[in-house]
């Protein structure tokens, strides 16, 4: 008995030992006061930031953050860059075509695993299309220029042999300025996101002609994996503030969960309701969505790869370098975070 007691008290005082470790190894956040850059944050691509916010996941991570919604992401990226905002909820892409310019960021978290970017096409020109190549000369919509919509069309474009100026690209947002300007014929195509996509199609405002909201629409663009919207930050911001970082993504790894175990009409509640003014149609495009949201958060490196290879096709600052995708991904905090919410 004395052993068994011995025993006991043993194990309690290791498990009471180790306390203060596990404490300071998911210590406070050094930087409790975090902004958030994003470009159209009412847009399904971002729906796992407005989540962590709305069901307060930041402040249950002692986080106080303030999220900066800007016209599309590269306006985002800018923020990030400018140093008005230090973290970037937007496209993983820029973690890759801002490395030869000097600038390394890290993508930390996935936030879909399909771009889920929809080319509609105006109704009247629309039996017209068979390819990419019948883009050329069309005014093409998107979020902001410079941007992940943009990035796509550029793609697209490539892929038939076709240069970056064979369409005129315009700036539309991701919101209801972006289905009206459509509705008035001021553009051609557009290059966009849902909720504003799934508005266009049942007005009947648009056809889809390239949707890589699902498995197969992936696969046809991109022939294989690829990796899209992403919290990425600066790399010295892990290094300064390592809590703060694991923090952030562990909010967005909670957010993640959330969404992969409610209903559509759960995760339609946990939204502000001025994002829509449709509540059934809201609720359809978020199903249209609702596969992108399947997965771990992780970022591979061969989706990594994928997303230099492309942008290569299109971009002159990316042809004649060799860029590190390796150095753009890190999975540490993600891995921390995915133990912690399973």
């Amino acid at each position: 008995m004395k052993v068994f007691r011995y025993l006991v008290g043993a194990a309690c005082a290791i498990v009471v030992a180790s306390l203060p470790l596990a404490a300071h190894a998911q210590g406070k956040p050094e930087k409790p006061n975090v902004s958030i850059a994003v470009g159209g944050k009412p847009a399904f691509y971002y729906i796992a930031l407005t989540i962590a916010e709305r069901l307060g996941y930041f402040k249950d991570e002692g986080l106080n953050v303030e999220i900066g919604d800007f016209a599309g992401g590269s306006k985002a990226l800018q923020a990030v860059v400018g140093g008005s905002a230090d973290v970037v909820s937007g496209a993983w892409e820029n973690t890759i075509d801002q490395q030869p310019k000097g600038l390394n960021l890290q993508g930390f978290v996935k936030m879909g695993r399909y771009p889920a970017i929809t080319v509609g096409v105006a109704k009247a020109k629309a039996a017209s299309y068979k390819s990419p190549k019948d883009l050329k000369g069309m005014k093409i919509g998107v979020t902001a220029p410079g941007s992940s919509t943009n990035m796509f069309v550029n793609i697209l474009l490539a892929k038939d042999g076709l240069k970056p100026d064979a369409v005129s690209i315009i700036g539309v947002g991701a919101t209801a300025g972006a289905v009206a300007i459509m509705k008035r014929g001021e553009i051609d195509a557009i290059s966009n996101l849902d909720p504003v996509i799934t508005m266009l199609e049942s007005g009947g405002d648009i056809v889809p002609v390239i949707d890589t909201r699902t498995t197969k629409g992936m696969q046809e663009v991109y022939a294989g994996a690829y990796a899209a919207g992403c919290i990425y930050v600066p790399v010295d911001f892990a290094k300064k503030y390592p809590n703060t970082a694991q923090a952030v993504v562990n909010a967005m790894m909670r957010a993640l969960r959330f969404i992969q175990s409610s209903t559509p009409d759960q995760i339609v509640a946990a939204v502000p309701p001025d994002y829509y003014s449709d509540k059934a149609l809201y609720k359809a495009a978020l199903e249209k969505n609702i596969e992108t949201y399947k997965h771990d958060g992780s970022i591979s490196l061969e989706a990594g790869r994928n997303v230099a290879r492309d942008l290569k096709l299109f971009d002159p600052t990316m042809q004649n370098v060799n860029v590190d995708v390796a150095k753009t991904i890190n999975m540490t905090f993600q891995q921390k975070a995915a133990q912690k919410y399973k």
